[in-house]
């Protein structure tokens, strides 16, 4: 049987785990990247060859001259799968399929996965509750839309990752100024009402448009207190079948179906609201959770989701079965900090129950792993206040993007 060959997108340094596993599963492996990351620490020894982009931009141009190199390039090497390792690539993977008609994710169904309006729209065709939320297209439904709802609301980028370009506003005087302030590029954001309660997310993998692993963990301290609050990010698994794990199981196999998910790795965003204690829908992505909850989910189950996506993406291509490995039970928690110091020296920590370490540039963070999930939560409340106290630090949330 002649090798697959894989093209994976990353114009985020990430995703090494995936070009490894895939290139021990006997594929060739090309890198598309960008040219900042020429010179980061990938596995190129797992890489058969790597191809540079200008910028990460989605912009015509940069696509145009995506689609133009890549047309060379496979006219001696061909290319049988396309796998985008970060958010940001979801949309170049979508348009190099369609282009080049190669099987998977069209950009039709990525939309779901990046187009924060388009998940919305079709998570709440499907049933699914969802924050109320408008587009920014007319103005008088926008401000119908104001008058209906209460605030406070938040105005967020359709296809920014994480919680970047957000703005949170407390009037209807407000929420306008804010979209003048956006100009010609209005129509590239959304409004939604803020509901505070529980985040949740479910990192899940699916074949055959089935969930075939998930785990369910609650954040902490959510990426938005942590982006517009300076705070301390935590997340931790959440108790084997309980009543709130069994119910976002159940909700995230509904988005995956109602999504058109058929394989790949995902994470999903959920929310129980304190007004109606009701679990509503955030939002979606078809790849590994970032911010190192990969390595969370992994000291927890023992599943590395960066490596069975690679195995299962090869199974698919090949028409093979595919078989989880045995999954195991502990529950984990992960906290991360901004530091003040270049190389923070995370050895003051020395707990046991420390499963992994992050080496970063002005960030610290830890993993834990325990049976006992109390003991969990107790060592992230600690080491919160330890790194507040010796190592935190806070930068400014990141301007509205220009593209």
């Amino acid at each position: 049987m002649r090798p697959l060959s894989f093209l994976c997108i990353a114009t985020y340094f990430k995703g090494e785990a995936f070009l490894k596993a895939c290139k021990e599963l006997g594929n060739t492996v090309y890198l598309l990247t960008v040219e900042k990351l020429r010179d980061h620490p990938w596995p190129h020894e797992s890489i058969d060859e790597m191809f540079f982009l200008p910028t990460e931009a989605n912009s015509s141009e940069n696509l145009d001259r995506m689609l133009m190199g890549l047309a060379h390039a496979m006219r001696s090497r061909k290319i049988d799968r396309v796998v985008a390792l970060d958010d940001f690539d979801v949309e170049k993977g979508a348009l190099i399929r369609e282009t080049f008609r190669i099987d998977g994710m069209g950009q039709t169904t990525a939309r779901y996965f990046r187009d924060k309006l388009a998940m919305r729209m079709r998570a709440a065709n499907a049933g699914l509750r969802v924050p109320a939320f408008s587009p920014l297209f007319h103005d008088e439904t926008i401000t119908q839309y104001l008058r209906s709802t209460e605030a406070p609301w938040l105005i967020k980028p359709r296809s920014e990752a994480s919680t970047t370009g957000i703005k949170k506003v407390h009037s209807l005087e407000e929420a306008w100024a804010h979209i003048h302030s956006l100009g010609d590029l209005r129509h590239n954001y959304l409004i939604e009402q803020f509901k505070p309660g529980r985040v949740y997310h479910v990192d899940a993998l699916s074949m055959d448009s089935r969930q075939i692993f998930t785990r369910a963990s609650q954040y902490l301290a959510t990426p938005m207190e942590v982006a517009h609050g300076g705070g301390v990010f935590r997340t931790g698994v959440l108790p084997f079948g309980s009543p709130e794990t069994k119910e976002l199981k159940k909700l995230n196999d509904k988005v995956m179906k109602a999504f058109g998910m058929q394989y790949s790795a995902s994470h999903s965003e959920y929310i129980r609201c304190d007004h109606d204690g009701q679990y509503y829908f955030l939002e979606t992505s078809c790849r590994v959770g970032g911010a190192h909850i990969a390595e969370m989910v992994e000291a927890s189950s023992g599943i590395n989701l960066w490596r069975e996506w690679a195995r299962l993406e090869t199974a698919v291509a090949r028409n093979e079965s595919y078989s989880l490995p045995g999954e195991q039970q502990q529950y984990a928690g992960l906290i991360v900090s901004l530091a003040r110091q270049q190389w923070p020296d995370s050895a003051v920590f020395s707990e046991p129950e420390i499963w992994w370490r992050m080496t970063k540039e002005y960030h610290v963070g830890l993993i834990v792993q325990s049976p006992d999930r109390t003991r969990v939560l107790n060592l992230l409340d600690e080491f919160m206040h330890r790194i507040q106290a010796d190592f935190h630090a806070s930068a400014p949330v990141p301007a509205k993007p220009t593209n």
